[in-house]
């Protein structure tokens, strides 16, 4: 039997014997320019295979494997596994692998078993009829009608249309459109409420797609719902999908989204307030940039920017204003920029190794290749180093050999990471260029004196030059030709660069300068927002002031070249969480009666109340905290009528407010890790106290501790619901680790203890563990810290290189703010702040660790008022970038503001000077043990040596003291720490040091002491020596006696 179709001249019988297919050369059955191949037909679940293999269809829909799934005994195993490896690689390469091997299919029934398959798949019998007939006639001007009719009845008529014209143009318009959607899925699908977008959605997407996603969201939950959304968008052949897709989101008031596809355009729903969100809701605000290049740190590690020799610079445009937000316009724009550019950096390669300067970074050193005192404000990441590597090379070519050039930076780890790229960079540069650099404890080793006269370029962090001027080592600044200051936005109060920065404007307008040249000044910086303001204004006054104490009167930030800026500097998307609270805690409630209990001993030995002022102090807060510390300094200087009775109530009350600070701080730790977490804070503390030999009081309040110990382990081994913060992090590091298993994070916290808890956390997580944590701290002044006590440098060393190495030893840094200014992390691409949140400069320097491309700056917190702060920093950043366009437009008015202020400043600081040393007295004086009033020595006993180190020439003094060794002994200034010293009742008292030949000399710090006036009885509390109003004798080694050798009495 025949039948016949008029319109194909197909017969029924060639569906059932179909001649083999046959391919003109060169001809492939998919189709590249809309992503979807042959095998995308149907789109079903993905099937299971055996041995455990699935086969994904999140590229393509229906994969080649799902059709082999069905029992085929035709096809061997190696075709099967070659297909199932080509799919592993590209979905369509493998459709075209499958159809190559059934056109040589000669096997009986092989069409059958064909049928079968599509069948169990669900695809429509024109299918089959596609694949049964001859390819020949494909020529490009006629088509396959049967492939035409089968796609119509598939709903893929955008594909049919550009069939039946041979034209593709239509389809590749919105390439650009599916590129941008690839890259912003990660974070888009976090935005999007996919049940409510297909409402909107049905032109653009199959009836059969939108029933799959709504089946996806009832079973996985939205986020899975919206990545296969997004993957129908990308794979829709519908020409407006795009903006039906703008549409959708406007509908929906999806703001945020929507903006991630038009970062150039304000949303015309500005009336919604961000933050109405319920608690617990996920709270976002994103900033976009969208690029492809990368910014490699390790490449201008090595004294230039990470360039090939085929690079060439991306094309700049001219801007009229700079700031993040003219950085950041254009996303559709740049994209086609950069398709036609092919990716790649800017700048150009020479021989020999050699990096030039990008163009943005030749702006922003111009106004100091013209000799002007210059703020250099950028985004971190932006190379701002390289850029001070080549204002000291040109300032060395124009000054000759009267250059001398000082280069700072304010901590020891940044010190170290920019004298190595100084090194390096002039090694390869010019390598007759001498340099050297001096921090910490190299200045005892070192003449500053011998190194400045002894080379063109040094290195320092900012107090070693304040020790040499305070020394004579070094005159007057006008020893330099330059200065260079980086992270300048500290030069205010106190800080070292302030100090610096005084003595220069008081040379400069000391009538008495006698012709001597002051060097220039620069100064390098990310944000110049610093102080407290409320308005541009305000923001405007505190910006002069900061130019007004560097002596700058020049802002030099990016106007022009902000295109190539932004294609190489990555700012990391913002967002926020805002997680709920526990709701019951039994943990709490058993510390909070502990802390009742020793609240209400406290007031039985004395008036507690009575000591501070501070009222409205919750238990676990700071306010509690600051309470602790004001009665405790009550305390030192409380004087009774009975010395006894004083020496006994002091180490009471002592005793009584340090467990006090201590369960404040483990409810601190609850409330921000695992309970576990703060029970062992608290185990630690208590085990301390009882090896310490403790006395009745300190039995009594361990006895607290011990008393509940057994229902607090019961709590903390789960027996109550885990912290949700917790839950939240978790989530947020498994997503992002699952997207991307490359991710490098850095994970802020406001204190050490918090970091080594959530160290142990990640560590004792089975979907955390592989993340191998470091942690990186401050290194630490208190002794009696018992979590998180600091580190040297060569352990943040060790942690830093684990961190930034490509074996991938360590994925995840949990770092405290010692971290968040300076250090260059370039692999990182995810920040998250745990609940740390700053002032503008924090909030710039915290986000810009973020270096690689698509980072993310996540903040993690269950209090909403911190997020709002937050949010408040993101607009004042807006604000200070206003102001400084409005200052560099002005020029005349900063500089008017920048006089008053410099001269009113000097005024002040005449004044001070004018006003008369208050001189010390010759009187006796004691010192006392600041916690248990105990005798230690006579002021009479003192002598200072090189006018810092106090000494007590009393060998008595041992008697009164213990020692151990010093866990870090080391030397300083020609003094070396053997052992630490110690009261009777457990104070830290100082050190035992030696010095030349002199062994065991006891040095106090005074912080650990309460003075008393020996005629009039009066105490004193300081925390400084320099505070101190007694006069003390200088230190002479003819006041040490030959039989000096006190016996310690550990000895």
């Amino acid at each position: 039997m025949t039948s016949s179709t008029s319109d194909t001249d197909l017969s029924v019988t060639s569906i059932y014997d179909p001649p083999a297919p046959t391919y003109e050369d060169g001809m492939t059955s998919s189709t590249s320019d809309t992503d979807l191949s042959v095998t995308s037909i149907y789109d079903p679940p993905a099937p299971t295979y055996e041995d455990g293999m699935t086969s994904s269809t999140s590229d393509t829909g229906l994969s080649v494997t799902s059709i082999y799934d069905p029992p085929a005994p035709t096809y061997e195993d190696e075709v099967a596994e070659r297909i199932l490896s080509e799919e592993s690689k590209s979905v369509t390469a493998a459709a075209q692998v499958f159809l190559d091997q059934v056109c040589l299919l000669d096997e009986l029934g092989w069409y059958q078993a064909l049928l079968d398959a599509l069948e169990a798949e669900g695809v429509c019998v024109c299918l089959s009829v596609c694949l049964s007939v001859s390819w020949t006639n494909w020529d490009g001007t006629r088509p396959c009608l049967i492939l035409l009719l089968m796609l119509l009845s598939l709903d893929y008529k955008g594909l049919c249309e550009a069939l039946k014209g041979w034209d593709f143009q239509t389809l590749e318009s919105t390439k650009l459109h599916r590129v941008l959607l690839d890259r912003i899925e990660p974070r888009f699908t976090k935005m999007i409420k996919p049940r409510d977008l297909l409402l909107h959605l049905g032109d653009c997407l199959r009836k059969r797609e939108c029933e799959e996603i709504q089946a996806i969201e009832n079973l996985k939950g939205p986020i899975a719902a919206a990545e296969r959304l997004t993957d129908c968008l990308k794979r829709s052949d519908k020409q407006n999908w795009f903006k039906l897709l703008k549409s959708a989101l406007y509908s929906c008031e999806l703001t945020d989204a929507l903006q991630l596809l038009e970062p150039d355009t304000e949303s015309s729903m500005s009336k919604m307030e961000v933050g109405d969100e319920d608690e617990g809701d996920t709270v976002m605000t994103v900033s976009f940039q969208y690029t492809e290049q990368s910014d490699d740190d390790d490449g201008m590690l090595m004294s230039g920017n990470p360039l090939t020799p085929s690079e060439t610079p991306p094309t700049s445009a001219t801007g009229a204003n700079s700031g993040v937000g003219e950085v950041q316009k254009g996303g559709e724009k740049r994209l086609r920029e950069e398709e036609e550019r092919g990716g790649g950096g800017g700048g150009e390669k020479s021989r020999g190794g050699e990096k030039k300067m990008r163009e943005y970074q030749r702006e922003l050193a111009e106004p100091v290749f013209q000799g002007k005192n210059t703020v250099i404000c950028a985004p971190t990441g932006c190379g701002k180093t390289v850029v001070a590597l080549a204002i000291c090379e040109q300032h060395l070519k124009v000054k000759g050999k009267g250059a001398k050039v000082v280069f700072m930076a304010t901590k020891v780890d940044v010190f170290n990471q920019q004298y190595k790229l100084f090194q390096e960079h002039f090694q390869e540069k010019d390598p007759d260029i001498r340099i050297d650099g001096l921090c910490g404890n190299q200045g005892d080793q070192l003449s500053m004196k011998v190194v400045m006269e002894n080379n063109d370029i040094i290195v320092l962090t900012p107090q070693i030059l304040v020790n040499a001027m305070a020394q004579g080592e070094v005159p007057s600044l006008s020893c330099f030709s330059l200065l260079i200051l980086d992270e300048c936005h500290n030069t205010t109060g106190k800080h070292p660069y302030n100090i610096i920065m005084t003595s220069y404007l008081d040379a400069k307008l000391s009538t008495e300068q006698n012709g001597q040249h002051l060097p220039q000044i620069v100064g390098l910086t990310a944000s110049v927002g610093i102080g407290s303001f409320k308005n541009q204004s305000e923001a405007e006054n505190n910006i002069c002031q900061l130019c007004a104490s560097l002596d700058s009167r020049i802002i030099s930030t990016i106007h022009t070249n902000t295109d190539e800026l932004q294609s190489y500097v990555h700012t990391p998307d913002k967002e926020f969480f805002l997680v709920q609270k526990r709701h019951t805690d039994p943990f709490i409630r058993i510390i909070h009666d502990i802390m009742a209990k020793i609240e209400g001993l406290a007031k039985t030995v004395y008036n507690i109340e009575s000591l501070s002022s501070i009222e409205n102090r919750d238990y676990g807060s700071q306010k509690y905290e600051q309470w602790i510390v004001d009665v405790q300094k009550k305390c030192r200087v409380l004087q009774l009528k009975d010395q006894e009775e004083e020496s006994r109530v002091c180490r009471a009350l002592y005793n009584y407010t340090e467990h006090l600070r201590k369960y404040n701080d483990a409810l601190i730790i609850n409330e921000d890790a695992r309970t576990k977490d703060a029970l062992e804070y608290l185990s630690s503390f208590i085990q301390q106290v009882k090896n310490a030999g403790h006395d009745a009081t300190e039995r009594q309040l361990t006895a607290y501790f011990d008393g509940q110990q057994g229902v607090l382990r019961g709590l903390s081994s789960g027996g109550q619901k885990e912290n949700p913060k917790l839950d939240m992090l978790q989530y947020i590091l498994e997503e992002q680790y699952r997207q991307n298993d490359e991710t490098k994070s850095v994970l802020f916290v406001r204190t050490r203890a918090l970091a080594d808890a959530l160290k142990s956390w990640m560590e004792e997580s089975d979907s955390l563990k592989f993340l191998k944590p470091g942690v990186l701290i401050g290194r630490g002044r208190k002794s009696s810290q018992l979590t998180g006590s600091g580190m040297t440098l060569n352990s943040k060393k060790g942690v830093l290189d684990s961190f930034k190495s490509f074996d991938n030893q360590s994925k995840i840094l949990i770092a405290t703010s010692v971290a968040d200014e300076g250090i260059d992390i370039p692999q990182c691409n995810l920040v998250l702040m745990y609940e740390y949140v700053g002032n503008v400069v924090k909030m710039v320097q915290v986000r810009g660790r973020g270096r690689a491309q698509g980072s993310k700056c996540i903040l993690v917190s269950d209090k909403k008022d911190r997020i709002d702060k937050e949010k408040h920093n993101m607009e004042k950043e807006k604000i200070v970038e206003r102001a400084i366009r409005n200052l560099q437009d002005t020029p005349t008015e900063m500089l008017r503001k920048m006089e008053v202020f410099q001269r009113g400043d000097k005024v002040c600081r005449d004044m001070v000077k004018m006003v008369p040393e208050r001189p010390r007295t010759e009187g006796s004086y004691q010192l006392l043990c600041s916690k248990c009033k105990k005798h230690s020595c006579y002021t009479d006993d003192i002598r200072v040596l090189q006018d810092s180190h106090h000494i007590v020439l009393d060998p008595t003094l041992f008697s009164r003291a213990r020692t151990e060794p010093h866990p870090k002994p080391k030397g300083f200034m020609g003094l070396v720490k053997t052992r630490k010293l110690f009261c009777h009742c457990g104070l830290d008292w100082g050190i035992v040091a030696s010095y030349l030949t002199i062994q065991n000399l006891p040095v106090l710090k005074i912080e650990s002491f309460v003075v008393k006036n020996c005629v009039t009885e009066q105490q004193r509390y300081y925390r400084k020596w320099r505070d101190v109003t007694f006069s003390m004798k200088t230190f002479e080694l003819t006041d040490i006696a030959d039989s000096w050798n006190p016996l310690l009495e550990d000895q």
